[in-house]
């Protein structure tokens, strides 16, 4: 899912996502509940018109910008207590209140609002941790009335302990929602851990509802955990590393600022038929690039996120085919440098 934490991946226009055949958006409840609101959002219907998106968006329940801004907040029992990081006012986030913000929103599905478990930490702290998103997901199950509409997602915490993990299933399944995320994941700990993890947790995951990693990754990331039975993906990769000038292709990167593209008339990827390598050379987007050019942004992120979708479908079609290990070790041996 490409991720459009303001109602907007960045730099990218709706109707190039239409284009490429998006099925689904990111927004996040902590960045709109701030700005615009919930008044405004409101008064338009919801999210779908405000943004002029009218196919699926997933909304983040908040509580990950919550955790990054730890600093800022004082956290209980019954939820949230942070500074804006716009202007430091005082806001409180719960789990009602973030399942009233999401039902205004209208996003198709919802995040339980969970306590992201930091890295390292001890088994002690990460228990408590989890426990705690544990009961608020039921408060969240508690408080989600737009049943018909919504999908609510419970999201699995427990730090980097297998046993908690599988505890923290345990108790998220007896809630019996449609969805199942892991969340917790790419906090700073080692891939290693995160991959290991999910090797333990694939086959405990319930199989009659969708699996979705957040804020992962990497394409080494995605071939690795789908092969450890994880469905669903949502990352800023693709455009902040566009915006940073770093290029995906089937090959391995392309960092497009070096200057032996200053000649290369060839396009990022000779086996990418999206509309920036259909028309534009390397030459010209380093250009765009080290001129501090707007439409580089826009440009890059295009391409990368058609990068994207071209992966998660190759995949699916690996699937069919029975022949997904393969084609992971070649995406591997394209990115190793990079992961």
């Amino acid at each position: 899912m490409p991720v459009g934490t303001a109602g907007t991946v960045k730099a990218v226009p709706h109707e190039f996502l239409e284009e490429m055949e998006t099925p689904i958006i990111l927004g996040n409840t902590y960045h709109l509940y701030l700005r615009p609101g919930t008044g405004i959002i409101g008064k338009f219907g919801g999210l779908h018109n405000f943004i002029a998106w009218h196919k699926p968006i997933l909304t983040d329940s908040g509580g990950f910008q919550v955790f990054s801004h730890r600093k800022l907040r004082k956290l209980n029992e019954e939820g949230v207590e942070f500074k804006s990081h716009l202007d430091g006012s005082t806001h409180f986030l719960s789990p009602e209140r973030s399942i009233e913000i999401q039902q205004i929103m209208g996003s198709d599905i919802i995040m339980a609002f969970d306590e992201c478990t930091p890295y390292p930490v001890s088994k002690i702290e990460a228990e408590d941790s989890m426990l705690l998103s544990a009961r608020w997901a039921e408060k969240c199950r508690d408080a989600w009335t737009n049943r018909d509409s919504q999908t609510l997602f419970g999201i699995i915490q427990g730090g980097m302990f297998v046993d908690l993990r599988k505890q923290c299933i345990e108790k998220i399944e007896e809630l019996n929602l449609p969805g199942i995320a892991l969340g917790g994941f790419s906090v700073g700990e080692p891939k290693n851990i995160m991959y290991g993890i999910l090797e333990e947790l694939n086959g405990y995951l319930p199989d009659d509802k969708p699996h979705y990693l957040m804020g992962v990754g990497t394409p080494v990331d995605i071939v690795l955990s789908v092969l450890r039975g994880i469905d669903m993906f949502d990352c800023v990769l693709p455009t902040r590393n566009a915006r940073n000038g770093m290029l995906f292709t089937w090959n391995g990167p392309v960092r497009i600022k070096n200057s032996i593209y200053s000649m290369d008339d060839s396009p990022v990827d000779l086996e990418c038929s999206c509309p920036v390598c259909s028309r534009y050379s390397r030459a010209y987007l380093r250009h765009l690039f080290i001129s501090r050019e707007i439409l580089s942004y826009t440009l890059n992120s295009l391409h990368n996120l058609h990068f994207y979708a071209g992966l998660m479908r190759k995949i699916r079609e690996n699937i069919k085919t029975g022949t997904l290990k393969e084609f992971s070790k070649k995406i591997i041996e394209s990115y190793q440098e990079e992961d």
